[in-house]
């Protein structure tokens, strides 16, 4: 069962100014499909071939440097696809259940604003910015390094990822450069959050 790169929900340039079209394209059709393709390439013939990415996640300890960096690459990009829309931003969490738990557990939306572009701006090289629901059901904020996630069995903190931020280099310099908390401000204006409260309730 090889992992097969999927298509983006919307144009290119659906999500400009925000994040612009060449980044969109290379994003997409270079980047992500090299981590899919290299992950069918670690994972050909070994006992994990046929598992799903969040059973492969869950035991990333025991799996290959190859396929824990392919793998989390695989499934980060699929979820940061999908939490982005021409059509995000602070307006469409309102009456939402996460914008609820973000206000009773994040301190609310301007808090949680904060608290994860700070997490994106001040983690150290590549990686990614995370929130996530924890064990108990309840929203938390983390980021990790690289291409790992809250869903692999080495993370600092695990939980089920709802809305990540890509903060490697490749994800915003050719409109950005090195000014990253731009990118993570301008982020904040195309986030789905429709599907980031399908997927908090999922996750609840």
């Amino acid at each position: 069962m090889a992992f097969t790169l999927p298509a983006l929900p919307y144009a290119f340039d659906a999500l400009e100014p925000h994040i612009d079209a060449r980044t969109m394209e290379i994003h997409h059709g270079k980047h992500h499909a090299a981590y899919t393709n290299n992950l069918n390439a670690a994972l050909a013939g070994g006992e994990h071939e046929n598992a799903s990415i969040e059973t492969i996640l869950a035991n990333i300890s025991k799996l290959t440097p190859a396929i824990r960096n392919n793998g989390g690459g695989f499934y980060n990009h699929n979820l940061f696809w999908e939490i982005m829309s021409p059509n995000g931003g602070p307006d469409a969490a309102k009456g939402t259940e996460v914008a609820a738990a973000i206000d009773t557990e994040l301190g609310g939306m301007d808090a949680f604003k904060k608290d994860f572009a700070a997490a994106g701006a001040t983690r150290f090289g590549s990686g990614w910015a995370w929130l996530c629901v924890d064990a108990d059901g309840k929203l938390f904020i983390t980021s990790s390094p690289n291409q790992d996630n809250p869903l692999m069995d080495i993370a600092e903190k695990k939980g089920t990822p709802i809305l990540g931020l890509d903060v490697w280099e490749h994800a915003y310099y050719l409109n950005y450069q090195n000014r990253r908390p731009d990118y993570i401000e301008a982020f904040f204006s195309v986030i789905n959050w429709g599907e980031v409260n399908r997927r908090y309730l999922a996750a609840k």
